[in-house]
């Protein structure tokens, strides 16, 4: 059995999805049902005899610590984040929190667990940590791509709790042994993502018939990574990644913003037409900058490509379309998570 936590967010639930389909391991989930935490994105999952649901806060050590006795994992699988940066820069103590304190409370139940198990479970068990690219900070037109040896230089307090948790997994192995791997991907997409993040925002409000709002002049630069190359990559980390390392996983899509929205409205406008014909590009609206906005991210994934082989499968033109389809089939979906209907199913749990 693996712990997934955080699994009822956009990556963990895309995650579930993947590991159901390709595995006959079961897994537990183990998520506190926070605003972005969505049990409709597992509910076509719940009855398979595979999946366990526990609501669990990770800053409750006590209650981890009671599962891993119970359940006796041979990994964890590290999602939980508060990860939207706007929210980061107006509250960002839950992100100190839940990424800082919650990553750490994580670890010393993992390491007294470990502490129960003989000798060939202690060493094959597994944490593997799920952190983002923002660690590095920000990249000018011309730097060479993020590797995993490159500086950390966070810039938002999301970046910044994201870092700390990243060096505590780091010290927890160095200094206690424990057998941790680190992911840091670059910018997901696809289904399940909460309608505040930009692909899913942008369509959302073309359909509603509201502006666009693109930030600063549009011209930074994101990395793209389609959400099941990445929960492809995790696994094969979870399989064949070398504890103590980290591995930077990257869709090799550096497209502005800008860019994207207008892609976007390209897509739409061929799906889903607006009623007078006009393109949902004339709803683009420039607005201003948020601070600390970093200008570009790029992975260099020469790691995880040369070491364990592993490489995205989905272009970006196949992956957009994809992903915007998804979201015209899934009305309801989107719709529950606006008007909060969503979170019934979390206070029923």
């Amino acid at each position: 059995m693996i712990f997934v936590t955080g699994a009822a967010g956009f990556i963990g639930a895309n995650f579930v999805h993947h590991w159901l389909e390709s595995s006959r391991e079961p897994l537990l989930v183990l998520d506190a049902l926070t605003y972005a935490g969505n049990l409709e994105s597992l509910a076509d999952v719940r009855a398979d005899a595979r999946f366990g649901f526990e609501r669990v806060d990770i800053c409750d050590r006590a209650a981890v610590a009671a599962l891993l006795a119970r359940h006796r994992p041979r990994a964890l699988l590290h999602f939980a984040a508060e990860s939207h940066v706007d929210r980061s820069i107006g509250g960002p103590e839950a992100f100190v929190r839940t990424n800082i304190l919650g990553t750490f409370e994580l670890l010393e139940a993992m390491r007294a667990y470990r502490a129960t198990l003989d000798a060939d479970a202690a060493a094959a068990l597994r944490f593997l940590h799920v952190s983002t690219d923002e660690v590095y900070g920000s990249l000018g037109p011309d730097d060479a791509p993020f590797r995993e040896t490159t500086a950390y230089a966070p810039n938002s307090p999301y970046a910044a709790s994201k870092a700390a948790s990243d060096h505590l997994v780091r010290a927890w192995h160095h200094t206690y042994g424990l057998p941790v791997l680190t992911t840091n991907c670059s910018n997901n997409y696809g289904p399940y993502q909460f309608p505040e993040k930009l692909i899913p925002l942008m369509i959302h409000h073309a359909l509603a018939g509201k502006p666009l709002p693109v930030y600063g002049d549009g011209s930074n630069v994101r990395d793209w990574l389609y959400v099941e190359d990445h929960c492809r990559a995790i696994a094969r980390v979870l399989d064949a990644g070398v504890p103590g390392r980290s591995y930077n996983i990257g869709g090799h899509n550096e497209v502005r913003n800008i860019d994207l929205v207008r892609v976007l409205c390209g897509l739409l406008d061929r799906l889903s037409p607006r009623p007078d014909g006009v393109s949902y590009a004339s709803q683009i609206s420039f607005v201003t900058d948020r601070p600390g906005h970093d200008r570009r991210y790029a992975i260099d994934g020469a790691r995880i490509r040369h070491e364990l082989g592993w490489q995205p499968q989905v272009d970006f033109a196949s992956g957009l379309q994809r992903t915007v389809q998804w979201y015209l089939d899934h009305g309801p979906w989107v719709e529950h998570v606006l008007n909060g209907q969503y979170r019934q199913a979390g206070q029923a749990a």
